[in-house]
């Protein structure tokens, strides 16, 4: 069992990040880390929690199948993802990939928002 974090370089990425090493931490499992943007994750993780970083297939143009994919291969007991505020037309136009991963993940999905 796993706790599956979402990575981005937004604020709430990193806010997602925080709160995924603080849930691995306390559940004692490890973490594992899926880049679904370009960078390269830098995870500072607490004591006593593994850090693995999974990539998702560059060939793919399904990011979040692919995510989705990755944590139900790690077990996942914890998905945890980054969201911001939109509006219901920007959901509309450009859909949600945070609504695909909360509707489709089989594991729960933590949702978290920057610090304002």
């Amino acid at each position: 069992m796993t706790v599956v974090l979402a990575w981005t370089s937004t604020p709430e990425g990193r806010a997602a990040q925080d709160a995924a090493v603080a849930e691995a931490r306390r559940r004692s499992l490890d973490l594992v880390v899926v880049p679904v943007q370009q960078g390269r994750p830098e995870v500072r993780a607490a004591d006593g929690v593994v850090v693995r970083v999974r990539q998702p297939d560059e060939r793919d143009r399904d990011i979040v199948g692919d995510f989705l994919d990755i944590a139900a291969e790690e077990d996942a007991s914890l998905i945890v993802i980054g969201v911001r505020h939109r509006s219901a037309v920007g959901k509309l136009i450009l859909g949600s990939s945070a609504q695909q991963v909360l509707l489709e993940a089989a594991a729960p999905v933590l949702a978290v928002k920057a610090p304002r």
